[in-house]
């Protein structure tokens, strides 16, 4: 059996949950790309269950196991760009009954929901906004999450990509995860070490599906802690475009800046088709509306390439590709590094590195 024929069994298997060819850019920030084999929405842990019952169950009658079939888990897609072809896979997506938040109690009534000498625990939902998250932890008086309103990506996604901003990211909070296999009985409740964090990395695979987070916070003041929030919302305002956007495309570089070495190289509002560094905030690629993915990615490629001729780095994206069959799907390239390549000749009166150091 053909993995298309193999998705179709499984389409018939989950029946109202499942839909074949869903288009996937209404699901992301940029908008654009193409559609999903197979997408499958899950309301709520009993419903997981049930769906991933019959995952197994349909993959054992086809006697495929899961050879030959992709799955990829989409959050709110704030850093995700689909190939205009779309995905040939298993797309899952996690509805409202994953998005729940616990408190701890007031700080002032005691700390005994945390760990020795870790401070309290706030137990969210892997579909729960980040935004939201640090707005109503904030609300509560609890410190150490507010750089979280900066980030437009869920929980679940968080955790996976070690998800950052404004001096801290998920490694720095996460104390344990909840996940589950998507193929097998594999899953449980781990410590945040399991993930082998990198600088927005981290060991989870693709069939693997984050289900919740448990994240450290301190007592704090909720005026305070309410302005922090404020204060990067303002930030965010007055530094980064909106629009249909993934956010910061490429990973900043040890001790220094890639929106500095994109602007250096001269690249500010430099247009691929319909896709166009912003004017606004040089990391940063705006899409036009019903514009294209393969134009998004090609822009990607050619900032990467400017940036390595005439500054000598070459930039890591941070932005997952989805169903760019063209041996370069994934982070390009795994790590971002200093070059030894000469610097192309200047024009336009600009120096011999092309502004960049």
């Amino acid at each position: 059996m053909t993995p298309s024929e193999t998705l179709r069994a499984l389409a018939d298997a989950l029946g109202i949950r499942a839909t074949l060819m869903r288009p996937l850019g209404p699901l992301t920030t940029y908008g654009v790309g193409g559609p999903a084999a197979l997408y499958v929405e899950v309301e709520g842990p009993d419903d997981l269950s049930v769906v991933r019952q019959k995952l197994r169950d349909a993959l054992h009658a086809t006697g495929t196991g899961d050879a030959g079939i992709r799955a990829f888990v989409i959050g709110r897609g704030s850093n995700l760009l689909v190939s205009d072809a779309g995905f040939d896979g298993l797309v899952l997506h996690l509805g409202p009954g994953f998005a729940g938040l616990e408190l701890p109690a007031p700080a002032g009534g005691g700390r005994s929901s945390g760990a020795p000498g870790r401070g309290a625990v706030v137990r969210a939902g892997a579909a729960l906004a980040l935004p939201v998250l640090a707005r109503r932890v904030a609300d509560a008086g609890w410190s150490g999450l507010s750089w979280a309103v900066g980030v437009p990506g869920s929980v679940g996604g968080a955790v996976r990509m070690n998800a950052g901003g404004h001096g801290s990211d998920m490694a720095s909070c996460l104390v344990r995860y909840t996940w589950v296999d998507l193929f097998t009985d594999d899953g449980g409740t781990d410590d945040v070490s399991r993930l082998a964090y990198g600088y927005r990395s981290s060991s989870v695979r693709a069939t693997e599906l984050v289900v919740a987070a448990e994240l450290e916070v301190t007592p704090g003041s909720i005026t305070a802690e309410q302005e922090a929030v404020a204060a990067i919302v303002r930030w965010r305002r007055e530094h980064q475009p909106g629009g249909s956007n993934a956010g910061s495309v490429f990973a900043n570089p040890q001790d220094d800046s890639a929106g500095r070495l994109i602007e250096s190289a001269g690249l500010k509002g430099f247009r691929i088709g319909t896709a166009h560094v912003s004017e606004k905030h040089a990391n940063f690629i705006q899409a036009d509306k019903a514009g294209r993915a393969d134009d998004v990615r090609a822009l990607m490629e050619h900032v990467r390439r400017v940036v390595a001729e005439r500054c000598g780095v070459a930039l890591r994206t941070e932005v997952r590709l989805l169903g760019f069959d063209d041996g370069k799907t994934g982070p390009v390239p795994e790590t971002d590094e200093r070059l030894t390549v000469e610097p192309i000749p200047p024009d336009r009166g600009e120096d011999a590195s092309g502004g960049c150091r």
